[in-house]
């Protein structure tokens, strides 16, 4: 499984239009999300910073976000919520969100953690 943590601005002007918006996504999105492995999928905010949190489960994770990207449901929510979202510089080429690297991970009850 491989955790995944993304940062990105909400425009303080569509802050009500994107709560209103995630307080109904669409099902046809999160279909689309389940089709390419993704769980444990939340969305925090504070203040105008989004955080998101997700766990991908497949095989094939460019593969599985391609066939996002793909979807049309999904392109259409996009043109919904993008306008609501402003990218942190240092985003990356061709994307929205900023992903954060993970730097530490509690380990499960009685797992050695120096192993």
């Amino acid at each position: 499984m491989k955790r995944i943590a993304q940062t990105i601005r909400l425009r303080p002007e569509h802050r009500e239009e994107y709560l209103r918006l995630h307080s109904a996504v669409w099902p046809g999105v999160e279909a689309a999300l389940h089709r390419a492995n993704i769980r444990n999928y939340s969305i925090f905010l504070h203040g105008d910073v989004l955080f998101a949190y997700m766990e991908y489960i497949g095989e094939d994770f460019a593969s599985d976000m391609a066939s996002i990207e793909a979807d049309p449901e999904t392109q259409r929510w996009w043109k919904h919520t993008d306008p609501c979202q402003e990218s942190f510089p240092d985003r990356g080429e061709g994307r929205q969100w900023s992903e954060l690297p993970e730097i530490w991970h509690l380990s499960p009850p009685g797992a050695d953690a120096t192993a």
